[in-house]
């Protein structure tokens, strides 16, 4: 099978050869040809170039068309601060709670760092066409906020002025079709959609099916391509049944019991997760093996999975070793059928 036939078929919950194995690898690329991340996330053709190493090095199944979430952040008004070993953040909050009012959503083609990430994807696709996923990344209207106004702010405006709120997500939820529509219409097959305020260990349930649910659905409805939900670390087990009623395909697992989300999942949600990013700065060849053979006699039983980080994102410390180790163990125990016959 083709990457793209076995996640396809994964998705469908259905056994393919053998488990999906996702790399979510935004920084590593970076590493491969030698650049600080500042530089490399500096021109699209470096991003192209380290993706397609990555792909080669390691043989798992995506593409990860993403830079940085903080270039959302850049697009509202924002800026983004670089570090020599870790992901960009966000610079201060752009937006303040008194201009929500009158505020309109940035338009996609006059932010250069969107136009940056669109380029890449555009080159991806030319370059893998319908052979391998290539996967998107969108905030969701809910979390934005919280790199447009500061946590602080955030919350305020929940308990405070709920109006408010609704408005900035009502503009969030626009730009974030607007612009994952633009990266399907790029190259993209399938969007990650980012929100982590959807956890239970981040928000009370009450107040995610208050704000964050109903405009998780007008959104994903109006994505043209399918979506996968990701808490990016967060628990998702509480909001399992929502997350389904938003309409999104899979679920980015986090700090949970993997078998016991595989079960409230299957047949709904096909689940992605959910190996300990930081965790994995430190396994050896055993330990890693350990951990993807845990990881798949949790969930892999009958499709519905792919194997990959619990947090979107594997953090630079990872040793290339570490990684060349994951992606072997994978081909080594991750056939089907399964050991036993299970499935």
């Amino acid at each position: 099978m083709t990457s793209m036939e076995r996640v396809l078929t994964a998705i469908s919950h259905r056994e393919p050869d053998r488990v999906p194995l996702f790399l979510l690898l935004s920084l590593h690329g970076a590493r491969e040809l030698g650049l600080s991340i500042e530089a490399y996330f500096s021109r699209p053709e470096h991003v192209v170039q380290g993706q397609l190493r990555m792909l080669e090095r390691y043989g798992h199944d995506c593409i990860y068309g993403f830079f940085h979430a903080s270039l959302e952040a850049e697009a509202w008004g924002g800026s983004t601060i670089f570090r020599e070993d870790g992901p960009p953040n966000a610079g201060p909050p752009p937006i303040r709670a008194e201009a929500i009012a009158s505020l309109v959503p940035p338009r996609i083609q006059e932010q250069p760092g969107l136009r940056r990430v669109l380029e890449a994807q555009r080159a991806l696709r030319q370059a893998v066409g319908d052979t391998v996923p290539i996967v998107g990344v969108v905030m969701s209207p809910f979390s934005l906020p919280v790199m447009q106004l500061g946590f602080d702010h955030y919350l305020d405006l929940i308990f405070d002025r709920p109006d408010l709120m609704y408005r900035l997500m009502e503009l969030n939820g626009a730009f974030c079709a607007e612009w994952a529509n633009a990266q399907l219409a790029a190259g993209a097959h399938a969007i990650c959609y980012f929100d982590p305020l959807a956890s239970p260990k981040m928000i009370d349930p009450v107040l995610y099916r208050r704000f964050g649910a109903p405009v998780a659905q007008k959104t994903i409805a109006a994505i043209t391509g399918p979506t996968a939900t990701h808490l990016a670390s967060g628990p998702c087990l509480g909001v399992v049944d929502d997350l389904v009623a938003t309409g999104t395909t899979m679920v980015g697992v986090g700090e949970d019991d993997l078998a016991a989300v595989k079960e409230s999942c299957r047949g709904r949600l096909t689940v992605v997760g959910n190996l300990n990013g930081i965790r994995m700065r430190n396994w050896d060849d055993a330990a890693t093996a350990t951990a993807v053979k845990e990881a798949i006699e949790a969930a892999a039983s009958g499709g519905g999975f792919i194997l990959s980080d619990q947090h979107g994102e594997i953090p630079w410390q990872v040793p290339e070793a570490t990684l060349t180790a994951l992606a072997e163990a994978v081909r080594e125990y991750g056939r089907y059928p399964l050991p036993g016959g299970r499935g």
